[in-house]
């Protein structure tokens, strides 16, 4: 993506304040004119990246979000501190769902932080 807007949210890791990451994305998508269904599917593929990470949250951490926002693509990155790792192994059915739901699905662990990053692309049809 050339010259993206980049917006930050940081969170309370609680269940609670997921809401706020899926009115950001469906706002941010909808900025780029995706589709209803579009929207739709990657507000449930962050949801469903945020619901992966909660459990794993060390005590008293935040939960990060990163938008990145190009002409025809929505990347989010939603990370956080872990004491645990229960991501879905590729090719499990909980990282196949995310795939048919964002389209492109990285996730991995760097110095404790967990993290999923999720790209989808106006237009592509499901999962694209």
């Amino acid at each position: 993506m050339a010259q993206d807007d980049v917006v930050e949210l940081r969170l309370p890791a609680e269940a609670a304040y997921v809401s706020v990451v899926r009115t950001a994305t469906a706002g941010l998508a909808a900025r780029l004119d995706f589709t209803v269904d579009e929207i739709e599917d990657l507000r449930i593929a962050v949801d469903e990246a945020c619901a992966i990470l909660l459990p794993d949250v060390a005590g008293g951490e935040s939960l990060e979000c990163l938008f990145r926002v190009g002409s025809d693509e929505l990347e989010v990155t939603v990370s956080a501190r872990t004491v645990g790792d229960h991501r879905p192994e590729r090719g499990s059915f909980g990282w196949t769902v995310l795939e048919a739901l964002a389209g492109s699905v990285e996730s991995g662990r760097v110095d404790g932080r967990t993290y999923f990053t999720l790209c989808k692309r106006r237009g592509r049809g499901p999962g694209g």
